[in-house]
């Protein structure tokens, strides 16, 4: 009898826990179902897909250059005395760059002033003897003239004078065009050579040199719009033209082509910089690239349906940085999920 008594505890205790235990597991089920749904209903945002102006983009590196710059130096030879520019200045044109010793030439320059004046005395001697006075010219003839010129060495002396004055109007060098000092080494005290003194860069206007490929060259036309940003400061941007396309395609593929842009301060001449050319293609549906996924190596695009994901094959026309054109598989009005779309299949439930 005691044996069937704790049988019969044991049953009724059973039997007590087992519907409790029923309950607890049902609602931890429910639980883990709706965290894993929860899960799957992933975050998107989304876009109304309306034809648009799309901005085709050319990207290409060149190479700038200065549209004027000139090597400049002394026509003397002496001694340089004085600089008074730097590398990196700006001058204008006209303004003094360097000077030389100008004792020697100076005392050239009076010596034939003075036989200038010793020959103009000859020559009224010559014009007396032959019954002209000198003090009125006008009515020498013109050939008499001449040859008293000639019999006097006035002439000489005024072409060795002329020739003293430009060498000591050399003696100071100034800026043939207005830019920036480049290129300058010598100092002062030092004798001047055959290499410039320095080179002026007139960088108010760049040409700036590019290549494309063959296949790009039918959307590249002069007069196109260019923008040309250096390496170092990519937000730094100067505005042109296209302005010279070459008709002929190198061993490589690539056609050359020159802009004309803006000087920039960032620009440089010799500098190597990013060059994008834009074309406006009108009535376009536009959808940016992050929209577009792959799936079995085609491309595709999720439209928002009913808090579902739709899957969308694709084809895809031109593109820039950011976008890209749609040439197949979307139609005006649809909306588009642009980002959370890495991980979505075909109806997968989604929320904005």
């Amino acid at each position: 009898m005691r044996y069937f008594a704790i049988i019969c505890i044991a049953v009724l205790m059973v039997s007590a826990c087992s519907p409790q235990s029923k309950e607890g597991e049902g609602k931890d089920h429910a639980s883990s179902v709706k965290a894993i749904e929860t899960e799957k209903t992933l975050e998107v945002t989304v876009m109304e897909l309306q034809p648009s102006t799309f901005s085709h983009e050319i990207v290409s590196n060149g190479k700038a250059t200065a549209r004027a710059k000139v090597d400049v130096n002394f026509q003397t030879q002496g001694i340089i005395t004085a600089i008074y520019v730097r590398n990196g200045q700006r001058v204008t044109k006209g303004q003094k760059l360097a000077s030389l010793d100008t004792y020697k030439l100076k005392n050239q320059t009076d010596k034939d002033r003075n036989a200038v004046a010793s020959a103009r005395l000859e020559m009224q001697d010559v014009l007396i003897g032959q019954g002209y006075d000198p003090e009125h010219p006008e009515k020498v003839p013109e050939d008499v003239m001449r040859l008293a010129r000639l019999r006097s060495g006035l002439e000489q002396a005024e072409l060795t004078l002329a020739a003293s004055e430009k060498e000591l109007a050399n003696a100071t060098l100034t800026a043939p065009v207005s830019g920036i000092v480049a290129n300058l080494t010598t100092k002062p005290h030092n004798m001047t050579t055959s290499d410039p003194l320095c080179r002026i860069i007139d960088d108010r206007g760049m040409d700036v040199e590019f290549s494309v490929i063959e296949s790009e060259l039918a959307m590249l036309h002069p007069g196109d719009a260019v923008s040309v940003s250096s390496f170092s400061d990519p937000d730094s941007k100067a505005t042109g033209r296209i302005t010279e396309i070459n008709p002929m395609v190198d061993e490589n593929g690539m056609v050359k082509v020159w802009a004309s842009v803006d000087g920039g301060k960032n620009l440089l001449d010799g500098m190597n910089v990013r060059v994008r050319v834009k074309r406006e293609a009108e009535r376009a549906l536009v959808v940016p690239k992050t929209a577009v996924v792959l799936r079995s190596g085609r491309q595709v695009v999720f439209t928002l349906k009913d808090g579902k994901a739709i899957w969308n094959y694709v084809a895809t026309g031109l593109e820039n940085l950011d976008q890209y054109t749609i040439t197949e598989g979307l139609s005006p009005g649809d909306t588009v999920i642009v980002t959370g779309n890495i991980n979505l299949a075909h109806e997968s439930p989604v929320k904005l």
